[in-house]
């Protein structure tokens, strides 16, 4: 994936300091510990996945499909080896003529049609079962609609005055925030990085680097996944990534839980 692909998604792969954080709140604040979430995967150089059974991982398909096949993840510091991959047969990646088109005229109408047809979903099945880790529930339940949700990841960070740069690294910090589902139908649940008299105490947004990253719901005293980062709408944030009122997307787990669950029923 070049990094205009990238910088057109708005996607979260790159990393400043991961997740888009208020202006009038601490960054300290929003970092946490390795320990918050240790089922977080780490693909090869930016973006993650998810570890949702022992031996299988849960990421969105654009986050691994730009790069060469990927033989190792990292869970818990630890380098994993993977054995297999298992893209969505309904993932499609936009055309390079669609995105030169959008890049040029700031018209993203088709692009985003595009990218909401297309299945981001992907599975990395591990040569060996992760014991050290327990693996995160998958949320089955269809009911995400303005429920607050957890966001993490690693990727670029900034806040939502001045958003960040798209040179900015793509890997550093774990950092967590809150928002609230605007919507969730089919295959995406969204929400909206409002302003500080609108948001939640730590509220924030995804960043480049973040692709695959943990959208998770809470469930009685347990957080469940729900989501993954997957792409922002790139009118939405007015040219510059991660300012408030960027509108970001996430692959609704509710819709795919038929097909995660043959593919890992399924003999290879």
């Amino acid at each position: 994936m070049t990094r205009l692909f990238l910088l057109a998604l708005l996607v979260v792969s790159f990393s400043a300091s991961a997740v888009v954080i208020r202006d009038d709140v601490a960054d300290s604040n929003y970092r946490v510990p390795a320990s918050e979430f240790p089922a977080l995967v780490d693909l090869p150089g930016e973006g993650h996945g998810v570890l949702i059974a022992p031996q299988w991982i849960v990421t969105a398909a654009h986050a691994i499909t730009w790069q060469p096949e990927i033989k190792q993840v990292t869970i818990g510091g630890v380098p994993r080896d993977v054995a297999r991959l298992v893209i969505h047969p309904g993932y499609r990646k936009p055309p390079q003529e669609l995105l030169d088109q959008a890049l040029a005229t700031w018209d993203w109408t088709l692009f985003r049609v595009l990218l909401s047809s297309s299945d981001d979903i992907a599975l990395l099945e591990l040569a060996q079962p992760v014991t050290d880790i327990h693996p995160v529930a998958v949320n089955k339940s269809d009911d995400e609609f303005g429920r607050t949700i957890k966001i993490m990841g690693k990727g670029a960070t900034g806040n939502g005055v001045t958003g960040y740069e798209f040179s900015s690294s793509h890997r550093t910090e774990l950092r967590r925030a809150y928002n609230k589902v605007t919507s969730a139908h089919d295959r995406w649940l969204c929400y909206m990085f409002d302003n500080p008299s609108d948001a939640l105490p730590l509220e924030g947004g995804s960043g480049s680097g973040d692709s695959g990253g943990p959208v998770l719901i809470q469930t009685g005293k347990d957080w469940v996944l729900a989501g993954l980062t997957s792409w922002s709408d790139p009118q939405s944030a007015i040219r510059i990534p991660g300012r408030y009122g960027q509108i970001s997307c996430n692959v609704r787990l509710s819709h795919y839980q038929d097909w995660i669950e043959s593919v890992i029923s399924a003999q290879p």
